[in-house]
């Protein structure tokens, strides 16, 4: 059975069929319309975005003479840390050597006053 279509022939469609397929065919285009405005404005403000980040990342010579500078203190401070540490183990080893000094002092009076004792005998 063959489907025999000719220029004469004719279709019958209701009308609330014909305006709905317009209705939907006019949605489909503003959906279309509407999504491709927001991909647009979305891919420009990204461009925009990474141009602005270009621009704020190139340092300028006073950012670089900052940046310097902080690298600067960065090592006095490490170097003022160390010595301070330095300094502690100083401290320590002084009050040991002074007690040993002093133990000395004492240990040389006893033996200056044995010698004294021993000379005064003969």
């Amino acid at each position: 059975m063959a489907l025999k279509i000719s220029e004469s022939a004719a279709v019958q469609m209701p009308m609330k069929t014909v305006a709905s397929l317009i209705v939907l065919v006019a949605m489909g285009v503003f959906a279309y319309t509407e999504l491709t405005a927001r991909l647009v404005s979305l891919e420009t403000s990204r461009e925009l975005m990474q141009a602005d980040l270009l621009k704020a990342s190139d340092q300028k010579p006073v950012d670089q003479e900052q940046l310097m500078l902080l690298e600067d203190l960065y090592k006095t401070t490490e170097k003022i840390e160390k010595r301070i540490e330095d300094m502690m183990h100083n401290k320590v080893n002084i009050q040991f050597l002074q007690k040993q000094t002093e133990k000395l002092l004492t240990d040389v009076e006893i033996l200056k006053d044995k010698v004294r004792a021993n000379g005064s005998k003969h």
